[in-house]
């Protein structure tokens, strides 16, 4: 493959510069109402670490600590679980878009509870209902989760695909950055409960944003093309692509391979969550759906997300002011690692990304797990070289998680997956997100105060069993086109559009010619078979 080109449906594409087309720089310059969900989940890991370093939510709140603070932490999580059941309908029957709508106003109302909360129990429900509302909001943005790394992964350039879908989940820290901020600035407001009414009030802008710039991003062609709306899909796809020309020949051809594709998998194929247990291909993909869930939060990085505040006491940094500034450093190496790796997703490859990123979590857990060992038994605790070694380690870990499993997390998931099982198969890898999500805020402030550092071992040995996971079961899927991932997994089995699709009819139909593939025509013979 050149390096001014691109593979799609088996034939060589010249590459595109997206600020000289005026629909794709419009829409890519439009994208961020959708991928803003994922800065909105970043900015309440980031508020919770704010929130539990301010004295005056503490004594608001009468200083949480244990299974009270575990719960506070962990409500957003169960919402977000108990909205699954409802995501993946939302974003198949009603559209990308209007999911993204009906996930926004719900979290509207999820901080207006948190914000005005004068009793735990406010607090809980108010984000129960904020995860709710972002479970939707992502899962139809499923996700955090689903419409908007759907919608992000289905609209832009193919040649673009990579670098976008890892954007989205990257994002997580910018949302992040701006709450360490606004808490570090807050913490100021001496005297009042405003210092973290504030900063729970400014959840909402996000929100505000999307329910008002959403309308300007086209809906998902292969969503419009599922629903029989040809001619708009090919609307879509002309403007985004080719400036508005729907005879422009990469057009068709997209039109084409996502038309037969779908087609076929509606004719041949079933929609069930049976599916994803059916096939040796499909079991593949749900060990990887399943496991990259629990590894995006169970390598280590959920103690430092949500418990920044417990983890720096073990070092004796208690400081609010301290803490905070602490956390807004943290959150800017963050958005600089996260959001630069996405550049070299394509050159790299995915695999090699995870492999690396698994290999550096594990030697930075069990470098900080003595270091926090040697400061705690030093006798009075004063070993401050063990103390900066820790925090310099907190920092390596992080870049090395954002190297696989920040941006990675959605893109991976959406590429490996045909469009029929998209949007169920993202639920479950974000049921799994919640799950562990839920099982990390709940138990790690418990485990921290009982056992303290010791409990990084316990990190230390699951890192082991991610490397295994990963090396045993993820494959590669570097340039290769959206549609054709399925060889990976199906074999000969794969649906998909294109010539490959003409090849498949005629295996399931008996038929042995080489007449091009057309969708109506295939269900029509099919039918007629029958």
């Amino acid at each position: 493959m050149g390096k001014d080109t691109f593979e799609l449906a088996g034939q060589q594409w010249p590459k595109v510069t997206w600020w000289k087309m005026k629909g794709m720089r419009f829409v890519y310059l439009t994208l961020w109402a959708a991928m803003i969900t994922s800065a909105t989940n970043g900015y309440d890991g980031s508020l919770m670490n704010g929130l539990e370093a301010m004295d005056s939510w503490n004594e608001s709140y009468n200083h949480p600590t244990g299974s009270t603070l575990g719960l506070l932490a962990a409500a957003m999580s169960i919402g977000s679980m108990l909205s699954i059941p409802v995501v993946p309908y939302v974003a198949d029957v009603f559209g990308r878009r209007a999911g993204v709508v009906t996930g926004c106003i719900i979290m509207l109302f999820g901080v207006a509870l948190v914000s005005i909360g004068y009793h735990i129990a406010l607090f809980v429900v108010g984000r129960i209902i904020l995860g709710f509302g972002l479970g939707i909001a992502q899962l139809t943005d499923i996700d955090e989760k689903e419409c908007s790394p759907l919608l992000v992964t289905e609209l832009v350039h193919p040649q673009h695909r990579a670098i976008y879908s890892t954007i989205y989940n990257s994002l997580w820290y910018v949302g992040s950055l701006i709450g360490a901020c606004v808490a570090l600035g807050t913490n100021h407001i001496q005297g009042s409960e405003w210092s973290w009414r504030v900063p729970c009030l400014l959840q909402g802008i996000p929100s505000i944003c999307q329910l008002i710039f959403i309308w300007t991003v086209p809906e998902s062609p292969r969503w419009l093309i599922s629903k029989g709306k040809l001619e708009q899909a090919k609307q879509v796809l002309a403007y985004v692509h080719a400036q508005g020309d729907e005879n422009d020949a990469l057009v068709n051809a997209e039109f084409d391979e996502i038309q037969q594709t779908i087609a076929l998998e509606k004719e041949f194929e079933g929609n069930n969550w049976s599916e994803f247990w059916s096939t040796p291909g499909n079991r593949h993909r749900s060990i990887i759906l399943i496991s990259i869930g629990f590894f995006s939060q169970w390598s280590g990085n959920g103690i430092v997300s949500y418990f920044l505040p417990k983890v720096l006491a073990l070092i004796g940094i208690t400081n609010s002011n301290t803490v905070l500034t602490i956390n807004l450093v943290l959150s800017a190496v963050n958005v600089v690692s996260a959001t630069g790796i996405c550049f070299f997703v394509d050159k790299i490859g995915r695999r090699k990304l995870f492999l690396t990123s698994s290999c550096a979590m594990l030697a930075c857990y069990v470098s900080t797990t003595i270091a926090l060992a040697r400061f705690t038994l030093d006798k009075g605790g004063g070993n401050t070289n063990a103390a900066n070694a820790v925090l310099v380690f907190i920092f390596l870990f992080y870049i090395s998680y954002n190297i696989g499993y920040s941006g990675l997390l959605v893109s991976y998931s959406s590429e490996i997956l045909p469009y029929r099982l998209r949007a169920k198969g993202l639920t479950i890898m974000f049921f799994c997100v919640d799950l562990s999500l839920w099982f990390n805020q709940y138990v790690n402030p418990i485990a921290l105060l009982k056992i303290g550092w010791k409990y990084y071992i316990v990190y230390c040995v699951f890192l082991v069993f991610e490397i295994f996971v990963v090396w045993k079961y993820y494959v590669e899927t570097k340039e290769i086109p959206l549609e054709e991932i399925v060889k990976m997994f199906d074999g000969d089995r794969a649906i998909l559009g294109g010539a490959a699709a003409s090849e498949k009819v005629n295996q399931l139909t008996g038929r042995n010619d080489s007449v091009g593939f057309d969708g109506e025509k295939a269900i029509t013979t099919q039918v007629e078979l029958r």
